[in-house]
């Protein structure tokens, strides 16, 4: 068995095995994700840089948060065609799930104008998607659409991870601002905390598969 994460096909990533551990898994990470998403925006201190551009489309278009959320999705996953990205099972859940997580999120969770309840949301929402983007990315079924572009565009440029990442959440991030998006102290929060908390979570909810043979 190996502790690491695995770069595995979709066919691949069915054969490895564990799956009555690892869809439950899948799922449930997939729904705290939208969940905490919709936590981050019902605290109105300023969302990650993609709900950022979520909440702008929001404001033009006739849709709830979620299903445009999916739709940036569908329209993120086009983009791998061209960079020869294969999608697996938890990144076609990823498309539909987290939209719909985010919209019961939103549903359940009153608007909230006191300060105190509105940091709470914040904090308890960023750290939430740290725990859920741990659990979906430790069940080992291939990175969600974002994620995937990510790769894809440091595959096929040569540039660093941290380089590509940095550029595509930026021109998010801007285009989300300009259209009405909010940016803010939570964007901040996320953006210095969710990459230290998704690994702190990996540590417990990385499945274990067997080593790849060769």
């Amino acid at each position: 068995m190996t502790t690491t994460l695995q770069n595995l096909g979709p066919i691949e990533q069915l054969r490895a095995g564990r799956l009555a551990r690892r869809i439950p898994q899948l799922l449930v990470g997939l729904f705290l994700y939208g969940f905490s998403i919709a936590m981050q925006v019902r605290g109105a201190l300023g969302v990650a840089p993609w709900d950022v551009l979520t909440q702008g489309l929001s404001r033009w278009l006739p849709l709830s948060f979620g299903t445009i959320a999916i739709l940036v999705s569908v329209v993120v996953l086009l983009l791998w065609i061209p960079l020869r990205q294969l999608p697996g099972l938890g990144t076609i859940c990823n498309v539909v799930l987290v939209g719909i997580s985010a919209d019961i999120g939103l549903a359940l969770i009153p608007v909230v104008d006191d300060l105190g309840p509105r940091i709470a949301l914040t904090v308890g929402g960023v750290v939430l998607n740290g725990l859920a983007g741990g659990l979906y990315i430790g069940a080992q079924f291939g990175p969600g659409p974002r994620d995937g572009l990510m790769t894809g565009l440091h595959r096929r440029t040569g540039r660093s991870l941290r380089l590509v990442r940095t550029g595509i959440e930026v021109v998010v991030l801007s285009i989300g601002w300009l259209l009405g998006g909010q940016v803010w102290i939570g964007t901040l929060l996320y953006a210095l905390a969710i990459g230290p908390l998704t690994q702190f979570f990996l540590r417990w909810t990385l499945v274990r598969l067997p080593e790849p043979t060769i």
